[in-house]
């Protein structure tokens, strides 16, 4: 009886490790502006929130984002591709911290450590681009180790005009 739960548990702890997927998370959803996103790390999921959709055609907007970091940051970069109709049209990246050069407050945070950051962000441009499409943006470490990685999907039909 004993060997038949233990054999159990083992396939239910194989299936569950295998068949791992995020849920897709809301980010915000107004009359004419839809965001969601997913991490794309089997390994972790993480916390994203904006205060309100309608926020971000004012180009600067309050974010909340929290996770518990699997590998520690010394080096970390930002790699961002736009994929519409499954294609990858724009692919942007950066370096966000480097010995001697840290753009952000929580480069040198070690493995293990909680990363929340609650304030503004300013995107670099003037509108966001209408349509249905997708953003991947992946953050790796010096290693070359996903550090957090997030398909957003975007659905927008603001009016700029």
């Amino acid at each position: 009886m004993k060997t038949s739960n233990a054999l159990v548990l083992i396939v239910v702890l194989l299936y569950i490790d295998t068949s791992t997927e995020w849920p897709t998370h809301t980010v915000c959803k107004e009359d004419n502006l839809e965001i969601y996103y997913k991490s794309c790390d089997p390994q972790q999921d993480f916390a994203f929130s904006i205060d309100r959709c309608s926020d971000i055609t004012t180009h600067t907007f309050n974010i909340r984002a929290a996770m518990v970091l699997r590998h520690s940051i010394k080096e970390l970069y930002v790699k961002v591709d736009l994929i519409i109709n499954g294609k990858t049209v724009l692919t942007y990246s950066e370096a966000l911290c480097e010995p001697g050069h840290s753009k952000l407050i929580f480069c040198g945070k070690k493995k293990g450590e909680h990363l929340y950051y609650e304030g503004p962000v300013t995107l670099g441009i003037k509108e966001i681009p209408q349509g249905d499409y997708t953003i991947l943006a992946k953050l790796t470490n010096e290693d070359h180790v996903t550090v957090a990685c997030a398909d957003f999907t975007v659905k927008n039909y603001l009016d700029y005009y």
